[in-house]
């Protein structure tokens, strides 16, 4: 916590499975923070209110004027209140004017705006909190690539500080019906992670296509190596990560039309190194991403919005 900082805002960033809140001065220093595992599916009965006031309630009875802003999950069809999608391109201009507010006892909460693309084949594509955490990594003006891993990972197009468009892959939760419900899991006997098969299963995956088959064919590679001795029990669930995330950036890569210069990684520790380990295997650089993305993302939001 820093002292002798005047509050300015408070930002949330509320997805599926926690919520995370900040109070933040007019630079962008964390002032506070609270963090629980109150995403929108713990929340009980729906009592978003309830969960609000709770924990941005102090804040915001000793700053009656401060405003209040939310990005993810919390703006979706089971949120708080559903909030549109911006559609690419876009950047901080327009997701400032979409701003979907909710009333509250502590005063209006404001929900960013998701955002939308539609790709090649007219098949529309989505992201919620994303597209804040973007905007919270690259400054007006600035272009780049990011990954967002996750459950549904998230490639984004950067340019001149705007989202020009984004690709969504569904690794993290095929990986885990992999492991977990399908005959892939059966030869596994632990979790721990292992260097070695994980960039076996990397190089794998991010082989071209040609004469090879594509990831429904790799997929089974998990079992027969696991089965020839080649990969241990203890290291299958590292090789299919690896297979799914290689496959993951092979695909990324076609998507973008060419190998990126730089990724930036944002996210979650132990998963961002897995994917910083992956992309320098196919010689890509990248870093990870800003701490606490999300929260200055909220702060450029609401100063496009004149919130601050």
């Amino acid at each position: 916590m820093i002292e002798n900082v005047a509050p300015r805002l408070v930002a949330l960033d509320w997805g599926t499975s926690s919520l995370r809140a900040y109070l933040l001065g007019g630079d962008g220093q964390i002032i506070a923070r609270a963090e629980e595992p109150q995403g929108i599916l713990q929340v009980k009965d729906g009592d978003f209110a309830g969960v609000y006031g709770r924990i941005v309630g102090p804040w915001l009875r000793r700053n009656a004027a401060m405003p209040a802003i939310g990005c993810g999950m919390i703006g979706s069809r089971q949120g708080w209140r559903e909030a549109s999608y911006a559609a690419c391109p876009a950047g901080l201009d327009a997701l400032a004017a979409a701003l979907t507010p909710v009333e509250t006892p502590l005063g209006p909460f404001r929900i960013v705006p998701g955002m939308n693309v539609i790709d090649a084949d007219g098949v529309p594509d989505v992201m919620r909190g994303e597209e804040t955490q973007i905007l919270g990594q690259f400054g007006p003006g600035q272009n780049g690539v990011a990954v967002l891993p996750g459950t549904h990972s998230k490639w984004v197009l950067v340019e001149d500080g705007r989202i020009g468009r984004f690709a969504t892959f569904m690794t993290g939760e095929a990986f885990a019906a992999m492991k977990d419900h399908t005959i892939l899991g059966r030869l596994m006997t632990g979790t721990a992670s292992d260097a070695s098969a994980f960039a076996r299963g990397v190089d794998h995956g991010a082989k071209p296509p040609d004469g090879r088959g594509g990831l429904l064919h790799r997929l089974f590679s998990t079992r027969t190596l696991g089965l020839f001795d080649q990969v241990k029990g203890e290291a299958l669930s590292s090789y299919l990560s690896g297979l799914m995330i290689g496959s993951e950036i092979a695909e990324a890569v076609a998507w973008l039309g060419r190998a990126p210069d730089r990724v930036s990684v944002i996210g979650g520790a132990a998963l961002s190194d897995l994917y910083v380990a992956a992309l320098a295997r196919r010689s890509i650089m990248s870093a990870p991403g800003t701490p606490d993305a999300a929260a200055q993302g909220l702060l450029r939001i609401a100063r496009a919005a004149k919130l601050v």
